[in-house]
């Protein structure tokens, strides 16, 4: 185990208990060997090496192919014992 030391936001140096694991990834999976076991919500930090830096991915908000179209799916909320949306 490595000790090494880190600069906080404040620049106040703090030592951090370090200990390097190889894995590999699968199916998007990280997958370390079954002999390492981590305390559960243990905070990792994963260098990839040799891997170029991919675009960040993006959920785009969809959008109607014709805005004029919005009215068709509005909808009325009805609360109560006959609840429904119509």
């Amino acid at each position: 185990m490595r000790t090494w030391r880190a600069a906080d936001a404040g620049g106040k140096l703090n030592r951090m208990k370090v200990r390097t694991y190889e894995a590999i990834v699968e199916q998007g999976e990280i997958k370390l060997p079954e002999a390492v076991k981590l305390p559960e919500h243990a905070k990792v930090y994963i260098v990839v090496p040799g891997v170029e830096d991919l675009p960040p991915s993006m959920i785009h908000t969809p959008h109607l192919l014709r805005p004029e179209q919005a009215a068709d799916f509005a909808m009325d909320i009805v609360e109560g014992e006959d609840a429904a949306v119509r």
